[in-house]
């Protein structure tokens, strides 16, 4: 019997008559499943998805003893209990295998189970995402792991498949997941440590943009982040004092190498009992304000790094030991000495705050708005994680505001993270809040925070990695990720005595290869330790080194507007800045499992070279630092995806895809190439983001195929833009005809920019060039 109906939810029952499972179509590619042990269990507001069911129209089919609901995307099958999904077209997608209920019989939460179910993965299956996992892995078929969130390692309990569909598991404790290893049919497991139901989300999306932006329905939108913080951000561990911190905000102004943003780390605030303060108090800090000040003065930006924990000397602790919102488990810093390793007889006392907790979140921020009315710009959230020290599985058992810190230990970043967010959110509407954080889970990218990979080595294994590591972060739905520059430990590097590291040429070989896949990054950020960052130390202008550090900023600038433009696509129609290569070229399975390469936005491939050209990948420890050629030819192979033609960025050579080549890869750039139907605006050379604003752009045409892209711009820093205060304009290929001429006139519905100029100052078209128009969007 078939009926058509609407509906945002089924109920099915039990033979006891308990609700044992039910279904909720969320809209007609998302469905909801949840099930329990027969005790009609509930569950708390997901911290995770705040979308609500839509009225979704459903057929549904009963027949021996199978029931049958299909939708206009999406057919779902429940037969024995066992759900399984096809898409439209009759192609099955997954089928659920086993479930489990075990009941925890001691801590706090010895009234709940362990809960686990299994999905069927098909022998080729390709299986992405899960979280932000230093394996080096892009296809995660045969990963096991527990996940717990941890200073290098994140995960958002998502994954998507190749066949177009994903699965959020909405549970907060730590889970093992197993994925089978590839070639073989098996089941992906999932069991999480803590809950009273299964409950999981089956999103169809036809491929991976489409299953990002059904979780970006379920779980929030991505925000525009401020213009300034796609510029270059400075940083190192640590400026110790005001003084050197401007010594490098002045001295990059004064040698014109181009940022936006000097990050100020850790210990500003003075001794491990003042840990946190949220204060300056440390000697070298006897006028923030006036630093500050004189940060904007450079036109630049000052971001600072603020914890999860506190020491007990500060105001945040003894606030928030009197209403009880400390967590009681040994955090970072243990010990109440500087130094490392820290002294176990002189215990810190600092503890983690419970941002569980909307009373905690509101003192927190409490104590953080004086450094934001001093005109902080960005916060540095660090250990989000948040740190354990020397972690056992009894501080699981701690309470916090939701129950057991084992039952929502996962979605802490996103508690934590959101708290300032929402926060600054509701007291200033002239600035965008920017934080960059060391974690994250699902949901996340609503705040628009940028995650970075951790305190990861300063090795080319651990570079190599950071390109998998971002790609599958994304493929969980959030677009904002980067990593150190260089590594965060570079200790290793000083091999010719204390601080030698920044000459030693094995290092600066690393440094400028990292710099050049973060020129490609969402967020271009240098920082570590045992070295310092700052690009004048590496030389001068008109040295191999230097200038391939400086050449890699500016050409960061030159992408601005191309970069920004993708930003508003990103927020408005849920795309991806980093974009794993089969996103864009799934019918050429050489790409499912491509690892070191990536799209740019839609146009740009980036091929960042992973591997020592100039010197030896293992570090050299003999006391002397290796000879070297800057000038010597390299090259590095590289994949061109089949589909189409591909433009050599540097040469402008029109190259057949669907092949390996030998590229150039001289110290100075690495591989970049365009795709054919492309269009690239290009800024002029600036010091910071919006020095020239759109003045003066380059309009890049890269013909063979039809092209378009929307250039967007909008006041920069604050939320105008979602009360329609934009301009967005699309340079249109039309027909095969040349034209270069300026523009004038641009109609715009921002009458900020009704009289703004787009210089086209030059038009790359090797074999014809069509016709440029401008035109406004309505």
């Amino acid at each position: 019997m078939k009926k058509l109906f609407f509906m945002a939810a089924i109920a099915m029952f039990s033979s006891s008559g308990l609700l044992a499972q039910k279904i909720e179509f969320y809209t007609p590619g998302i469905v909801r499943v949840t099930r329990d042990n027969g005790e009609d269990a509930t569950k708390n507001v997901s911290l995770v998805v705040t979308a609500t069911p839509e009225n979704v129209a459903v057929v549904m089919n009963t027949e021996n003893g199978k029931t049958v609901y299909t939708t206009d995307q999406l057919t779902v099958s429940v037969e024995n209990g066992k759900v399984s999904f096809s898409d439209a077209k009759g192609n099955l997608l997954m089928t659920e295998g086993e479930y489990a209920f075990t009941p925890r019989h001691t801590g706090p939460d010895r009234n709940s189970y362990k809960v686990k179910q299994t999905f069927s993965v098909e022998p080729h299956e390709a299986i992405y995402g899960i979280g932000m996992l230093q394996n080096g892995k892009l296809n995660q078929r045969g990963e096991q792991r527990r996940m717990e969130q941890s200073n290098i390692d994140d995960y958002a309990h998502f994954y998507q498949s190749i066949k177009g569909y994903g699965v959020y598991w909405d549970n907060y404790s730590p889970t093992f997941i197993s994925v089978p290893e590839n070639g073989k049919a098996g089941e992906l497991v999932l069991e999480s440590e803590v809950g009273d139901i299964i409950d999981y989300y089956f999103i169809y999306g036809g491929d991976a943009d489409g299953v990002i932006a059904g979780m970006r329905h379920l779980s929030g939108k991505v925000p525009m982040a401020p213009l300034w913080t796609y510029g270059f951000h400075q940083s190192r561990e640590r400026y110790a004092t005001q003084y050197e911190l401007l010594e490098v905000v002045d001295k990059y102004r004064d040698l014109k190498i181009p940022y936006d943003c000097i990050v100020q780390d850790w210990e500003y605030w003075g001794n491990p009992f003042l840990w946190n303060a949220m204060e300056f108090l440390a000697d070298g800090y006897p006028e923030p304000q006036k630093m500050i000040d004189h940060v904007h003065d450079q036109n630049a930006h000052i971001s600072i790094s603020v914890w999860q924990s506190f020491g007990v000397g500060t105001k945040p602790y003894r606030e928030l030991a009197a209403k009880g919102h400390l967590l009681d488990f040994e955090t970072f810093p243990p010990s109440g000495l500087s130094g490392w390793p820290p002294r176990d007889d002189y215990p810190s006392g600092s503890r983690v705050y419970d941002a569980y907790s909307a009373e905690a979140r509101d003192i927190y921020w409490k104590n953080l708005s004086r450094l934001h009315r001093m005109g902080i710009d960005c916060w540095w959230m660090d250990s989000t994680d948040p740190d354990f020290y020397n972690e056992q599985d009894r501080d699981l058992d701690v309470p916090t505001a939701l129950g057991s810190l084992r039952s929502v230990r996962n979605a802490y970043p996103l508690v934590a993270v959101e708290g300032v967010y929402n926060h600054q959110r509701d007291v200033d509407s002239t600035k965008r809040a920017f934080i960059f954080t060391r974690s994250y889970f699902a949901g996340q990218q609503r705040t628009g925070a940028n995650t970075w990979s951790g305190d990861v080595a300063s090795t080319w294994d651990a570079m190599r990695k950071q390109i998998p590591v971002c790609l599958n972060f994304t493929l969980t739905a959030n677009p904002n990720v980067h990593s150190d520059i260089s590594g965060f430990l570079a200790y290793d590097y000083n091999t010719n005595g204390w601080a030698s590291a920044k000459d030693n040429p094995q290092f600066r070989e690393l440094y400028v290869r990292w710099m050049q896949l973060g020129a490609f990054m969402t967020m271009m950020r240098s920082h570590g330790t045992g070295a310092p960052r700052e690009i004048y130390l590496y030389g001068k202008e008109g040295e191999p080194i230097y200038d391939a550090l400086v050449d890699a900023v500016k050409l960061r600038y030159r992408f601005l507007p191309y970069i920004y433009s993708h930003a508003w696509q990103v927020s408005k129609n849920d795309d991806s800045f980093m974009r794993a290569l089969f996103m864009d070229f799934k019918d050429d399975k050489k790409t499912w499992d491509i690892n070191d390469e990536f799209m740019f936005g839609r146009n740009v491939l980036v091929c960042p070279v992973g591997n020592a050209l100039y010197t030896p990948e293992e570090i050299d420890r003999s006391g002397n630092f290796v000879e070297v050629n800057w000038n010597a030819s390299k090259t590095y192979d590289v994949y061109l995806p089949a589909g189409t033609r591909w433009y050599d960025f540097w040469t402008n050579e029109s190259i057949d895809g669907g092949q390996t080549i030998a590229a150039d890869a001289p110290i100075s750039h690495s591989p970049i190439y365009v795709r054919e139907g492309s269009i690239i605006p290009f800024g002029p050379d600036v010091q910071y983001a919006n020095e020239n604003n759109y003045d003066n752009l380059e309009i890049v045409v890269y013909p063979g195929k039809d092209a378009e892209f929307l250039l967007y711009e909008d006041e920069g820093n604050n939320y105008n833009y979602e009360k329609g205060r934009y301009s967005p304009h699309i340079p249109r290929r039309l027909a095969p005809k040349i034209t270069t001429k300026q523009i004038r006139g641009l109609l715009s519905r921002f009458i900020i920019f009704t009289c703004i100029q787009f210089h086209i100052m030059s038009i790359f078209c090797p074999t014809f060039c069509p016709t440029i128009i401008f035109s406004p969007v309505i």
